[in-house]
């Protein structure tokens, strides 16, 4: 999985959790594509701190990944959903879209 697509996801799983400065910072990264540049720039640090920052929160939500597996739970879920809807049964499919709507 492409990187900045993982962060992204870590980030709408886990992202609540990080504290207030982690959270702009990452979403400036991941969702408005600044550079490690105009974030530290943008936020009075060095381009170091910024990158450490980034890296420490990416490591605390990879950490909650693997202790609670929500996002792989997500996916089987969704797994199972698709194949339901392809057997063709339209209770199956019909049950699968009412899940899915959930998550």
């Amino acid at each position: 999985m492409e990187k900045i697509v993982r962060q992204g996801i870590l980030y709408d799983f886990y992202g609540s959790l990080l504290s207030g400065r982690q959270k702009k910072v990452y979403e400036e990264l991941v969702y408005n594509d600044m550079s490690l540049t105009e974030i530290s720039e943008e936020e009075g640090i060095t381009r170091q701190a910024a990158s450490g920052l980034i890296q420490r929160a990416t490591e605390q939500m990879e950490e909650y990944e693997k202790t609670l597996g929500l996002i792989a739970r997500f996916d089987a879920i969704r797994s199972v959903c698709d194949r339901m809807k392809q057997t063709g049964n339209r209770e199956d499919a019909a049950f699968a879209e009412e899940i899915l709507k959930f998550l």
